[in-house]
């Protein structure tokens, strides 16, 4: 199979065929976004200083190093959990337009339903490779909201095959994680009665 690699900009035509479990990389941009971010704009109605649109957010909290002429160096990049952003990711697709949520573990039906109606995927970066996330990173093109201190402040990252993302949730609305419950749930009394068969007499 081909390597897919998505590149920013990103229209909803791109995300055709992409399903759940499938493997991609970004090209591009991707600009750190978290909980005061979503709490902003959502909750306050403040527009983002940086424009996603089309674009990618990572869940995460980076150690970023400062170098002189406001120029910064991506340390570590480990994506945050998502779920934290669950209650505000159908408005914030709504009103951001953004294509790509990249982060760490499930979202809920809020998003499954914002990358249905609006056309946009939610990936997972595998979580304990944040100094790796990093190496991908080319450069830190901005940072905005700095008075929020460096794990929320929003660094927009130029990347290139930034990756591998895993396809939680697809344009579609189909969720993953949760049909891998389904499948977990199914299979579960009978691989718990073969354990208990070899381990019952243990008292």
């Amino acid at each position: 199979m081909a390597k897919k690699i998505l590149t920013t900009p990103i229209k909803r035509s791109d995300l055709d065929g992409i399903k759940v479990g499938d493997i991609i990389y970004l090209t591009g941009h991707i600009t750190t976004c978290r909980d005061v971010a979503h709490r902003r704009l959502i909750e306050l109605g403040r527009e983002l200083p940086v424009d996603v649109r089309d674009g990618a957010i990572l869940h995460a909290g980076p150690i970023v190093r400062a170098h002189e002429d406001d120029k910064f160096e991506m340390i570590s990049v480990g994506p945050t959990t998502s779920m934290r952003m669950e209650k505000f990711e159908y408005d914030f697709v709504k009103e951001t337009g953004v294509r790509l949520i990249v982060g760490k573990g499930g979202m809920g039906p809020n998003t499954e339903r914002a990358c249905k109606e609006f056309g946009a995927l939610h990936l997972v970066f595998p979580a304990g490779n944040a100094v790796l996330a990093a190496t991908e990173v080319e450069e830190i093109e901005s940072a905005n909201w700095r008075e929020l201190g460096m794990p929320e402040t929003l660094w927009t990252c130029r990347v290139k095959e930034f990756g591998p993302l895993i396809v939680s949730i697809d344009a579609e609305g189909n969720n993953w994680f949760e049909q891998k419950k389904v499948e977990y749930n199914a299979a579960k009394e009978e691989v718990l009665a073969e354990i208990n068969k070899h381990v019952s007499f243990i008292k």
